[in-house]
């Protein structure tokens, strides 16, 4: 079976659940978004959380929330990123190898990257990153035989944050014979370097995943226009539609994923866990109705959990519902 390569931002979340937006507009930090702030502001900002709402940590990033999904669904997966020579790098890493993701950690001495997640009421999450360690992967980091025995290779687009680095990663990754895939991450980044992502995706990646935000975002299109518009340019786009599920495209094949009824508690790894149980689907080939319907089911369960670590019984909750499609 086809093994998956992540790369992305090593970073602990630090969560906690707010009864309402004040705090968001106090701290200037759009709903729904992710803002970067500097190793300070992330320290005071959690720390001010944990004081008046109470939080929990685990590990994060984008890429690394879906590696740990496709773990757990029985694909082989690893992770590449830098970390913290501290106690939060060793935590990382720890929750990555209990989840049965191979850890490929370099590692620095600025203090591992963390993340103050916070999640209003109606279940929407927003982020106040700092990157830390992780976003000195550099080109230098990134050599051939990191992509031996690796099939695909699973990218965040938080990553164009470090564009020189992206770059050698994609072009190695090429040579080396793999796949790619990239999910957009966020609506404001793709904003924010729109062109960059483009390119992007022309030269380089097979696989999209993109929120009709992102989508938008990117095309100036809706939903649809934009999945034809991505689709053209690679070999499968998905376009996540909220609680309206989701449209995948191959060539002229398009399909509806229906959404799944959940209780939402906490939409933050939705988008992450969609992806894994998608390339899950992938790599053990199966139609791409049933991709995105194994994806509707990942993402579905973590939405009714705080964070994006779901519990054994959940775990075996998601096989029993993809053992019945």
């Amino acid at each position: 079976m086809k093994k998956i390569l992540g790369i992305g931002s090593a970073l602990v979340d630090i969560l906690s659940q707010l009864p309402n937006d004040n705090v968001l507009q106090e701290l200037n930090l759009p709903k729904g978004s992710m803002t970067y702030v500097s190793a300070n502001d992330a320290v005071s900002i959690a720390e001010r959380l944990a004081k008046e709402f109470g939080s929990q940590r685990a590990s994060g990033g984008s890429a690394a929330n879906t590696m740990s999904g496709l773990a757990q669904l029985g694909i082989e997966a690893g992770f590449l990123s830098k970390i913290g020579k501290d106690e939060m790098g060793e935590f990382f890493k720890k929750q990555m190898t209990d989840t049965h993701v191979k850890p490929l950690m370099l590692t620095s001495d600025t203090p591992t990257g963390r993340v103050a997640a916070m999640v209003t009421p109606d279940g929407e999450r927003t982020f106040a990153t700092c990157l830390g360690a992780s976003i000195e992967l550099s080109p230098n980091d990134i050599q051939p035989e990191l992509f031996e025995g690796w099939d695909i290779f699973y990218i965040e687009g938080y990553l164009v944050a470090n564009p020189t680095m992206l770059d050698k990663a994609v072009t190695t990754a090429k040579e080396a014979g793999l796949k790619i895939a990239i999910d957009l991450a966020s609506y404001n980044v793709v904003e924010e370097s729109r062109d960059y992502f483009m390119q992007l995706i022309e030269n380089y990646v097979d696989y999209v995943f993109a929120n009709e935000q992102e989508a938008f975002a990117l095309t100036g299109m809706e939903s649809l226009q934009a999945l034809d518009f991505i689709a053209s340019r690679c070999e499968i786009a998905v376009v996540k539609v909220g609680a309206k599920g989701a449209y995948i495209k191959r060539g002229n094949e398009m399909v509806t994923i229906p959404p799944m009824k959940a209780n939402v508690i906490d939409t933050n790894g939705a988008g992450d866990m969609w992806a894994a149980g998608f390339m899950a689907g992938l790599v053990k080939g199966e139609t791409l109705a049933k991709c995105g319907q194994m994806g509707a089911i990942v993402a579905a369960n973590v939405i009714e959990v705080l964070g994006t670590k779901m519990n054994a019984e959940r775990w075996e909750k998601i096989h029993a519902a993809i053992a019945a499609l």
